[in-house]
């Protein structure tokens, strides 16, 4: 996933395909009801945040990370931790400890036996706080000040974190990161499994958990004649201008800004501007973290980019390391960034890159993971979950580009790939001649269809590996897992909600679980990764 977005239709069935570029959403099946408004970050990307940086001990909110509380110099009613739960109104004041963070990165108390979601709160935290919204399984609170503190609660460096949606948790520490996010594995298997005796690796987190990100997806609108290039603001419309974003590398962020300065000096017109349905949409820059190269893709609402030649001659000139210009056309009022038709402006088709001793062709659609260091240590996790010996026929789910199918190749008798998306499969193969893996094919079609029609013909994999978008696995591609009985299943998730509740399928069915190695992909957001290595012994 993001794992990311794409199409109704392809959104339940894959999310490592060319349409990976997406307005970002947030996870599924969260702990609580789902914020309306614009979301920030895709899959691989990031649930936005509610709009608010927690407050320090005493202290009133910053204005500067959210809104702050409604009135918040008027009076109040307090209330006392023996009011009943349903008595509660808006603008009550609760004091609350914080029990853990909630898959979301808010923190989870309770009242009165009724659970309260508390943006900015963290574990073992004592809180104020003003109720909402109260419903009949839960209260949402604004944090007004912290009476406890963490000692995890540190001071974000992000001058907008809170307020741009795209990570979370900055205002815990690395350390704090790592243990709240095994903590929300922990409590998804807990309450959607009924499993608390997991054998659990200690999640892999990251060196340095900044600049990591290899690719941006930017939002446009235009201040005067400025070029403003952001992230929605949570629950909103506005955009937020995100120049210098500490998560992503500083070749994207000086990307980013050489294309706003073209598009200043050019009066390109942006989309809605002026009431217009044409513009620019879009800015998607993308860098190779081993090859050096740059992509830049504009995506356009019109087939026509305004003084188009101009464009490309400036930013060769501004960006001599850019290998390929293209544009993407998407006049759909829709939240998938991409449209359909890709254009090649100048330069290649795709972007060069590699995963240790693996080579990719990335076109500009394509799924490739954004933090590639870690990338690594996941792919490792899912083959030391597969056991490979070389003898194993392996089934590759939801295989996008084939990046987890190529890793595995070497170790395995065969390898089939299966992604909806056909520009998805063709790069797979494509990929796969390249770096050499004969055993490794790729075919397009949905994998709770191919899968059972392969089994039908006689396929009996030995192992089946499925990394699916944040929705989880179809029901018919759990009955067909049941039904095939491959000794070995390893699953791949960026949602512990939905990660859980299909294990849970298949524990019913007659598979054991050996371990969960959770994988921080995503630093400074509440986005945890698993790998699950699950088994099955009929002897």
């Amino acid at each position: 996933m993001s794992k990311q977005q794409r199409s109704a239709h392809n959104n339940k069935n894959s999310k490592h395909g060319k349409a990976e570029g997406a307005k970002p959403s947030g996870p599924a099946a969260s702990s609580r009801p789902k914020p309306s408004g614009k979301p920030a970050y895709s899959r691989e990307d990031s649930k936005p945040a509610t709009g608010r940086k927690a407050a320090s001990s005493k202290e009133r909110p910053n204005p500067k990370a959210g809104k702050a509380p409604h009135s918040y110099n008027q009076k109040r009613r307090s209330t006392s931790n023996t009011t009943n739960a349903e008595e509660l109104k808006s603008g009550d004041i609760i004091i609350v400890t914080i029990k853990r963070l909630g898959i979301n990165g808010e923190g989870i108390g309770y009242y009165r036996r009724k659970a309260v979601f508390i943006d900015g709160a963290i574990t073992d935290e004592v809180v104020k706080a003003e109720v909402q919204e109260v419903q009949p399984k839960f209260i949402k609170a604004q944090l007004l000040e912290v009476e406890k503190r963490s000692p995890h609660r540190i001071e974000p460096p992000c001058p907008v974190f809170g307020i741009c949606g795209g990570c979370q948790i900055q205002h815990i520490s690395y350390e704090g990161q790592l243990a709240a996010k095994t903590d929300i594995v922990r409590e998804a298997f807990n309450r959607y499994a009924g499993l608390d005796n997991l054998r659990f690796k200690p999640i892999l987190g990251m060196e340095h958990p900044w600049n990591y990100r290899n690719k941006a997806q930017l939002q446009l609108k235009r201040q005067g004649r400025e070029v403003i290039a952001g992230l929605y603001e949570a629950d909103s419309h506005s955009i937020v201008d995100i120049s210098g974003c500490p998560i992503q590398h500083p070749k994207v962020n000086e990307a980013v800004e050489k294309v706003k300065s073209v598009l200043e000096e050019l009066r390109i017109p942006l989309y809605k501007e002026n009431g217009s349905k044409d513009g620019v949409r879009t800015i998607v820059v993308r860098h190779g973290f081993q090859s050096g190269e740059l992509q830049v893709t504009l995506v356009t609402a019109g087939s026509r980019l305004p003084r188009q030649d101009d464009f490309v001659r400036m930013l060769r000139l501004t960006m001599p390391e850019v290998s390929g210009i293209a544009m993407n056309i998407n006049p759909k009022k829709t939240s998938l960034i991409f449209g359909e038709r890709t254009i090649t402006l100048w330069g290649a088709e795709n972007m060069q890159e590699s995963l240790s001793d693996l080579q990719f062709a990335l076109s500009p659609r394509a799924f490739f993971q954004l933090n590639p260091q870690q990338t690594v240590k996941l792919y490792e996790s899912v083959r030391a979950a597969a056991g490979l010996t070389g003898q194993e026929t392996v089934i590759d789910a939801y295989c996008g580009t084939g990046t987890i199918g190529l890793w595995l190749a070497p170790y395995a008798k065969e390898i089939r790939g299966i992604e909806a998306i056909p520009e998805a499969v063709e790069d797979a193969c494509i990929n796969a001649q390249r770096n050499g893996r004969t055993n490794a094919s790729f075919h397009v079609g949905q994998a709770e269809e191919l899968l059972p029609r392969w089994v039908k013909d006689g396929l009996r994999p030995d192992v089946i590996i499925a990394d699916p978008p944040r929705t989880g696995l179809d029901p018919r591609f759990l009955e067909t897992i049941l039904r095939t009985k491959p000794k070995r299943f390893v699953y791949v998730s960026c949602n512990p909600s939905t990660l859980a509740k299909d294990c849970k399928v298949l524990l019913d069915g007659g598979y054991e679980i050996d371990w969960v190695q959770p994988v921080d992909m995503f630093p400074q957001t509440s986005h945890v990764e698993c790998v699950i290595g699950i088994c099955r012994d009929d002897t």
